[in-house]
């Protein structure tokens, strides 16, 4: 009873006055969103489409003929005869091995990269040695050449290793390191204090055991958001796969939606059944940036990238 609230003293809570600068900023945010989300519902729009309707209304903001049967085609629910019946082309898409070779392969570039490029980041931040900066600068300067630099001589040596055509021969060029990944873990490496690396050190652990014991625990944020944007780029990768693997055995789901794409049938192209897979192969990787949207965008700021 001795509380006292704002309505029995008879004080209101002030209001925010109106001001068009804020309104216009929320204006503007929205129409933002809007613009972004535009595209993935105008996938969903046309996967849940017949092509026949698409054909007829294409201009038609709504699901034309609304119909599930373009995600029963990409993931081979379908015999070939209704798949041509539904404007497919009856080839079909071996979608759950497609699915399968982009999980692995992004799952052992992930796994391996995040290692040994935590190990790499840990000797440029804490281990002391000649040339270590100049070294450093060297290694970081990689972050400046194109991608599409490296393509002919990693396909030249991949080549010569026998492994084009295999899913080790998509993963083996990035499965190590990358200079992104090495400056990313040592910017927090070296936020780390460095007593308590040196409270180890009297306990009688090594260099070895207190990069696994210490600062392997400690790194676990940044580590996690390293692993979600090394898998969703990987996931995503599509010129180099699409260079290497010739066969159902190492294609991976990104090379397949061309496939798919290219299996063009005679009434035409298979826009309902392309925007299913689409979706499909796009959904995981958003919802794992949904889960960790919040922790990556702290991580980065955690380490003072800007």
């Amino acid at each position: 009873m001795a509380a006292v609230t704002a309505t029995n003293t008879g004080i209101r809570p002030e209001r925010r006055r109106f001001s068009f600068g804020r309104a216009a900023a929320w204006t503007g945010m929205v129409l933002i969103v809007l613009i972004t989300m535009l595209p993935f519902y105008w996938i969903l729009r046309t996967a849940l489409s017949t092509n026949a309707g698409l054909g007829a209304d294409p201009t038609n903001p709504l699901p034309v003929d609304l119909t599930t049967s373009g995600f029963e085609r990409a993931l081979g629910l379908q015999s070939a005869e209704e798949a041509v019946a539904q404007g497919g082309a009856g080839g079909g898409l071996d979608f759950w091995r497609y699915l399968l070779n982009s999980v692995g392969v992004s799952t052992v570039i992930t796994a391996c990269q995040i290692f040994f490029s935590a190990m790499a980041a840990y000797a440029f931040a804490r281990l002391r040695w000649r040339g270590r900066d100049k070294v450093f600068a060297l290694f970081l300067a990689g972050l400046m050449v194109p991608t599409i630099f490296t393509l002919l001589p990693n396909f030249v040596l991949i080549k010569e290793l026998q492994l084009v055509d295999t899913l080790l021969g998509i993963a083996l060029p990035t499965m190590f390191m990358t200079p992104f990944a090495v400056f990313f873990l040592r910017q927090f490496f070296m936020n780390i204090p460095r007593e308590v690396e040196e409270a180890a050190l009297l306990d009688g652990a090594g260099k070895i055991k207190i990069f696994f014991r210490v600062v392997l625990p400690m790194a676990s944020t940044p580590i996690i958001t390293l692993s979600v944007l090394t898998y969703i780029t990987s996931w995503n990768d599509y010129f180099w796969p699409l260079m290497v693997s010739y066969s159902d055995s190492s294609r991976v789901l990104t090379v397949a939606l061309a496939v798919f794409r290219a299996q063009t049938p005679a009434t035409g192209v298979d826009w309902s059944g392309l925007m299913a897979a689409t979706l499909i192969a796009a959904l995981p990787m958003l919802v794992l940036f949904a889960c960790f949207a919040r922790r990556i965008v702290s991580s980065i700021g955690f380490t003072g990238i800007k």
